[in-house]
C-alpha cells in the first residue's frame, strides 16, 4: 500500500462500498477499497464452505435490465456477468395457496382476482393505485440524478412531475394496512399472506406496519429488473472489483480495517496490513460499526448512535445452506420458494422462510445432479441480545427445527436426499459476512414521516460518510448501490479536497 494520500478510503465491499469506489474512480479520484474478507459482496457474496458455493443471504435481486444500474454497469464496463430471466420468480406456498409470481405482471393478477371469494374490485383499485405510487418512486431509481442532493436541473424535473406524486402523497407516514382498509381488503388473506412475506423480506416488517409508500414501491420489485446472476450474486461483486482495479482504484481484500481517526486535512485508517490516509472515508457498514471503528471520536455523535438503536430494533438471521440431490422435474434454472407455515402467525422465526435454489448453469456450486439452498428466516436481534450464550443456541436450535419442518411440509422435492448441511446464526452470519451483529436488512420501514428525515447524503462528521442499507434509501442490494453512487457524488463536488479531481477533472463531467 502506498503511504502517500488518497482522495478516499471506502471500508467494506459490499454493494454500497463498492458502487461508491466505481464511481469515485470513474470521476478520476484515487481511491483504496478495503475489505475484511477475502471475497467482496458483503451480504449479497457468494461464499465456499466444504466445496460448495452459497449464497450468503436467499433473495433475488433487481436493477440487472439493460437501462437500470447494474444493467448499465454490466455494458459500460464489459462485466463477464450472466443473468438468467427466471418465470416465474418466486413461488409462494402455504399449507392452502399457491401463488406464482411471474414476469408478466398482470398473469400474476389474474391468479389473484381468480382465487375463490377474491373482491377484484378492490384488488384493481389497490394495484392501479400501488402501480402509480411504484412508478413514481422507481423513475427515482432508474435516474440517480433525480436523488438528493438536487441541482437546479433536478427540480425542474422533479417540478414537472408533481401529478405524478400527488398518488403518494396522502399515505405519507401511514402503514400499508391504511391503504388495505381503504380498498376493502384487509380480510383477503391470500393478499395479506403475500403482502406480510414481500415486505418482512422487503423493507423488514409486516404489511400492517409498513410505511405505505416504501411498502408499495418494494411490491413492484419483481417487476424491475430482478432477475438470477448465474453463478452467484459473487459474480457480479467480483466483476464489479475487477472494474474498480481497471479504472486505478486500488481493491485490498483480506484487510480489515481496524480504527478510523480523523487528523489535519483528512482520516487515518488503521489497517491489517499498515495505514492509510484519506481526505474522505466512505464506511459502508452499520453505524454500530462505525462507531466501533470510531472509538472515543464517536462520543459527540447522537445521530448515528440513534440509527445504530434503530437497526438493533431489527432482525437478523437464521440460516439452513443445503447440497440437495435435485428432484425428477425440477426446473433447469435457478428457482426461489417462499413458505409460510401459519398465515396467522408473524412471519419470523422459522414460520416464514425464503429459499434460494441454485440452477443447472452455476457450474461449481454443486456436483453435477444436485443444487445449493440457501434457507433464511427472521429472528428479532433484541431476543438474542437479551439471551446467555446456552438459552441463543436452544433458541436457534429449535427455529431451524422448524425451519427443517417447513421444507418437509411445504417443499417435500427440496427436503428429500439431502447429501450436506450447514446452519448458521446471525453470529455465523457476521462470521460470513461481517455484518456486526449479524444484523439484515438494515433498518425496519415502519410507518412514520421520520423515513424521510434524511434524504440526502450527509456526513457523520467532516469527511466521513456512511452508505448501505441503514441510510436512504434503503435495503436492497440495488438501492444500496444507489446510495453508495448518491454519496460518491457528495464527495466528488467537494472538490478543493479531492487534489487528482481538481488537478486532472473528472472524466465524467461535472459532478451530479
Amino acid at each position: 500500500m502506498s503511504e502517500s494520500w488518497y482522495d478516499a478510503v471506502v471500508v467494506g465491499a459490499g454493494f454500497g462500498g463498492m458502487a461508491t469506489a466505481l464511481d469515485l474512480v470513474q470521476r478520476g479520484a484515487r481511491v483504496a477499497l478495503c475489505e475484511a474478507l477475502n471475497y467482496p459482496g458483503g451480504c449479497a457474496s457468494t461464499f465456499r464452505r466444504d466445496g460448495y458455493a452459497f449464497e450468503a443471504g436467499a433473495t433475488l435481486f433487481s436493477g440487472l435490465g439493460e437501462e437500470q444500474l447494474f444493467g448499465q454497469w454490466v455494458r459500460r464496463h464489459g462485466l463477464k456477468v450472466e443473468v438468467d430471466w427466471l418465470d416465474p420468480l418466486v413461488e409462494l406456498r402455504t399449507p392452502s395457496l399457491r401463488l406464482s409470481v411471474y414476469r408478466d405482471r398482470q398473469r400474476f393478477l389474474g391468479q389473484l382476482f381468480g382465487l375463490p371469494g377474491a373482491p377484484v374490485r378492490g384488488l384493481q383499485g389497490f394495484f392501479a393505485h400501488q402501480r402509480q405510487v411504484a412508478d413514481a418512486l422507481w423513475s427515482l431509481f432508474d435516474e440517480p440524478g433525480l436523488l438528493p442532493p438536487l441541482d437546479a436541473r433536478s427540480l425542474l424535473r422533479h417540478a414537472a412531475r408533481v401529478p405524478r406524486y400527488m398518488s403518494l402523497l396522502r399515505w405519507l407516514g401511514r402503514p400499508l394496512g391504511a391503504v388495505l382498509e381503504h380498498f376493502g381488503l384487509l380480510r383477503f388473506t391470500p393478499l395479506k399472506t403475500y403482502l406480510d412475506g414481500l415486505c418482512q423480506i422487503t423493507v423488514q416488517c409486516s404489511a400492517a406496519e409498513a410505511e405505505a409508500p416504501i411498502a408499495m414501491a418494494a411490491m413492484d420489485y419483481y417487476w424491475r429488473g430482478t432477475g438470477h446472476v448465474r453463478g452467484g450474486i459473487g459474480r457480479l461483486a467480483e466483476a464489479l472489483v475487477e472494474a474498480i482495479t481497471r479504472g486505478g482504484g486500488e481493491v485490498l481484500l483480506a484487510n480489515r480495517v481496524k480504527s478510523l481517526a480523523p487528523e489535519s486535512g483528512g482520516w487515518r485508517v488503521v489497517t491489517r496490513r499498515g495505514e492509510l490516509r484519506a481526505r474522505h472515508v466512505a464506511a459502508n457498514v452499520l453505524p454500530q460499526g462505525l462507531l466501533r471503528l470510531l472509538g472515543p471520536s464517536s462520543e459527540q455523535l447522537p445521530r448515528l448512535v440513534e440509527l445504530g438503536e434503530r437497526v438493533a430494533e431489527g432482525w437478523g438471521a437464521a440460516m439452513l445452506y443445503r447440497v440437495v440431490r435435485a428432484p425428477e422435474g425440477a426446473p433447469a434454472k435457478a428457482c426461489h420458494l417462499e413458505l409460510v407455515q401459519d398465515e396467522a402467525s408473524p412471519f419470523v422465526e422459522g414460520n416464514h422462510l425464503f429459499v434460494s435454489i441454485s440452477g443447472e448453469a452455476d457450474v461449481g456450486r454443486a456436483p453435477p445432479g444436485h443444487r445449493t439452498l440457501t434457507v433464511s428466516t427472521h429472528v428479532p436481534l433484541r431476543t438474542l441480545a437479551g439471551a446467555a450464550p446456552e438459552e441463543q443456541g436452544r433458541y436457534l436450535a429449535g427455529i431451524q427445527a422448524r425451519m427443517r419442518e417447513g421444507l418437509t411440509r411445504l417443499a417435500p422435492e427440496w427436503a428429500r436426499d439431502v447429501r450436506h448441511e450447514l446452519t448458521a446464526s446471525p453470529r455465523t452470519f457476521e462470521r460470513f459476512t461481517r455484518r456486526e451483529g449479524g444484523a439484515v436488512g438494515g433498518v425496519p420501514r415502519r410507518a412514520g414521516l421520520h423515513q424521510y428525515r434524511e434524504l440526502s447524503p450527509r456526513p457523520v462528521m467532516d469527511g466521513l460518510w456512511l452508505v448501505g442499507d441503514s441510510v436512504f434509501p434503503g435495503q436492497s442490494t440495488l438501492a444500496t448501490a444507489l446510495g453508495g453512487v448518491r454519496t460518491a457524488a457528495r464527495i466528488a463536488a467537494n472538490r478543493w479536497s479531492l487534489g487528482i479531481l481538481r488537478g486532472r477533472g473528472s472524466g465524467r463531467g461535472e459532478a451530479e
